[in-house]
């Protein structure tokens, strides 16, 4: 089997080590690829930016599966292009990726299911934001609406800080389009928690947990970047507490984009903060995250104890296909068996 894994980073590297171990994968292809990749797949030029690129790419080393890290071309609709074509996908399509490409569609999206989030204003002016404002108390999160690298998000100290912050994304100096529209968020504190799950449209069954370093500065100070490392271990959620988050929120997210004509497949990454109120939903990723996924593909082989590639295998065959009637129970089994850690 030949594989292509689009991106360059970290992530795609983790990726592309796992399926290396796969005696069912003869060819790794990785678009564009880096220094590093290049020791285990042959790194091909490509255009991630551009959907023509990426098509012509497949159509010249036809793959027999395609694997998206980056949330770029989800937003282009580049599984949805591959799929017309019969080209197997893993990842969602560009209707189910608005999750993470628009956090006022993610939040709306919250609240019409009733899944835990923080309060929240969509602002798309400034008198918009300075008529919100009065309704937060200091600390105030504020968000750009669109794809931002993980650098869409500021935590303001003042109303006055989080007006000019709100300002600045919304004139276009900060981030481009990304910020042509805002949300500001109540400030939650806990833990931040990286949960994800994946999905064949109907069904979820979760990775190990995660967490990340968000801030720039020790001691969790300064702004927050794209995320610099991350770690996983046995005890970040226990037993019932993922139960708890795959049935009050990973699954009421995927039941909910069915319900709204949208099938999710692939990854879902949920991105929580454990609150004294109970876990509360801050974002989503439409794929696996970077950093988290550098810990926790090693961590699918090592925690449980287990050699898990016969499982990963049926995860990507659900996510790019859903599963069939006869594989359904095999596939739930083999998640109870060797995905918890």
């Amino acid at each position: 089997m030949k594989v292509l894994v689009i991106g360059s980073g970290g992530r795609e590297h983790a990726l592309v080590w796992k399926l290396r171990q796969s005696p069912r994968v003869t060819k790794i292809y990785c678009a564009p690829g880096n220094g590093g990749i290049a020791d285990d797949a042959e790194c091909v030029a490509v255009d991630v930016k551009s959907l023509d690129s990426m098509i012509a790419l497949a159509n010249q080393i036809q793959p027999d599966l395609t694997i998206v890290g980056p949330e770029l071309p989800l937003m282009l609709g580049l599984v949805d292009e591959f799929t017309r074509r019969g080209w197997r996908t893993f990842g969602p399509t560009k209707a189910a990726a608005q999750l993470e490409t628009s956090k006022s569609f993610a939040k709306e999206f919250l609240q019409r299911h009733r899944i835990p989030t923080a309060h929240y204003a969509i602002c798309d002016s400034s008198q918009q934001v300075r008529e919100a404002l009065p309704h937060f108390h200091p600390p105030i999160v504020v968000k750009a609406d669109g794809l931002a690298a993980g650098k869409g998000v500021a935590i303001a100290k003042s109303k006055d800080e989080a007006a000019t912050v709100a300002n600045e994304m919304l004139s276009g100096r900060m981030l481009g389009e990304a910020g042509s529209r805002v949300v500001l968020e109540e400030f939650l504190q806990g833990d931040e928690l990286s949960f994800l799950v994946v999905s064949d449209g109907e069904r979820v069954a979760p990775l190990v947990a995660a967490q990340d370093h968000k801030r720039v500065g020790d001691g969790d100070t300064g702004p927050n970047t794209g995320g610099m490392g991350a770690y996983t271990t046995r005890t970040i959620v226990d037993d019932q507490m993922r139960d708890w988050l795959v049935a009050h929120i990973a699954r009421p997210v995927v039941a909910g984009m069915k319900a709204e004509g949208v099938e999710y497949k692939g990854i879902l990454y949920c991105g929580l903060m454990m609150t004294p109120r109970g876990p509360m939903v801050l974002e989503f990723n439409c794929r696996f995250g970077d950093p988290e996924t550098q810990p926790i593909l090693p961590a699918m082989a090592t925690l449980s104890g287990r050699t898990m590639r016969p499982s990963a295998w049926s995860w990507l065959r659900a996510g790019i296909r859903g599963p069939t009637r006869r594989a359904r129970k095999s596939w739930a089994w083999r998640m109870r068996r060797n995905w918890t850690a």
